[in-house]
């Protein structure tokens, strides 16, 4: 069983991101604040879960969150300022958007670019332990996979569709054969 909350606070703020490990695409974060009573059965980390699974949940979160919201930071952003601090980028955007504005920010894993006016806690596993954590790491993931389908069909060699933009033997292959594009992620050994 997910836990509800780290601060107790109402507005407390779960912070994940998606496709920090990828050779394409952007890096996507997102930010969930959660009612108390919600308890999806099926909410859990997001790599725990069946794409058809986190797809329900992520319309139940998005109907029934206190506010959401997702962000992105480019592979050019990627290339500029490294990989943790464009996720880090992608973290502050997503959680500035949110209305009403979060008191507290509750980050999965162990390192975060403190925010200029938002207290936070960072948890290693936290997708596994909260809950506002897990929504997000679901949305992260969900936006993501989206945009890369997207991509992939303008982009189809790469088999982004299915891989996301991760090093597969297919994708590596195609990056050989075909180059890469602007959506690669050009400081990451991409062969």
């Amino acid at each position: 069983m997910l836990l509800v909350s780290y601060s107790g606070e109402p507005l407390e703020a779960g912070l994940d991101e998606a496709g920090r490990g990828c050779l394409a695409g952007p890096v996507f974060a997102a930010a969930v604040i959660l009612p108390p009573d919600f308890a999806p059965r099926y909410l859990n980390d997001s790599k725990q879960m069946t794409a058809k699974r986190r797809e329900q949940v992520r319309a139940e979160i998005c109907r029934e969150a206190v506010a959401w919201a997702v962000a992105e930071a480019s592979p050019q952003e990627i290339a500029s300022i490294n990989i943790a601090q464009a996720s880090y980028l992608a973290m502050h955007r997503a959680a500035d958007q949110l209305q009403p504005r979060p008191t507290h920010l509750l980050v999965d894993g162990n390192r975060f670019r403190s925010h200029a006016t938002l207290p936070h806690t960072c948890i290693i596993g936290g997708d596994g332990i909260y809950r506002n954590i897990a929504a997000a790491s679901v949305l992260a993931k969900t936006f993501r996979d989206e945009r890369m389908r997207e991509l992939a069909a303008e982009y189809p060699h790469y088999g982004w569709e299915q891989n996301a933009g991760y090093p597969t033997a297919r994708h590596r292959t195609a990056i050989r054969d075909f180059g890469p594009t602007e959506h690669h992620r050009m400081g990451f050994r991409l062969l």
